[in-house]
């Protein structure tokens, strides 16, 4: 993701060309085609695809506007791919903020819970004290009263 955020986009002759950091320049590539285009050295790809097999009835002139067209749809492609892949970044980026923030509530609640725990086995002593020493108490009042009568 951090290679296709260093892909900038520009312009050249009305064409959005993609240069990434290495300094590929599709700008120079086509213009290198072009100009073995006119000096009639025809690249040796019989069996490419990229031109449908009625493109051999065209000419050089109308080779170069399909490729051409067909590069700018590529392009809007690729630009529609990286828009997704940086919105599934960010995307991404939010969930692992909230998941982060999650999980240190999780840390906080588990403390609080280790903490009420304490508290509560402390007061269940403290009852059980008070607890024996009312029925200690209780058990000399009944010995009084005895002691009275």
């Amino acid at each position: 993701s951090s290679k296709l955020r260093n892909m900038e986009v520009q312009s050249a002759d009305g064409i959005a060309v993609l240069e990434d950091c290495i300094g590929f320049s599709l700008t120079k590539t086509i213009s290198k085609v072009e100009e073995k285009l006119k000096k009639g050295v025809l690249p040796d790809c019989q069996d490419d695809d990229i031109i449908p097999r009625f493109g051999n009835e065209m000419g050089a002139e109308a080779q170069i506007r399909f490729l051409k067209a067909k590069l700018r749809v590529t392009q809007e492609d690729l630009a529609n791919v990286l828009f997704e892949c940086r919105k599934k970044d960010d995307e991404n980026q939010n969930l692992e903020t909230r998941l982060k923030d999650t999980e240190e509530e999780n840390t906080r609640l588990q403390r609080t819970i280790s903490l009420q725990q304490s508290q509560t086995e402390k007061y269940k002593m403290l009852s059980q004290e008070a607890k024996k020493k009312t029925e200690e108490l209780q058990q000399e009042v009944t010995a009084l009263e005895k002691v009275l009568q």
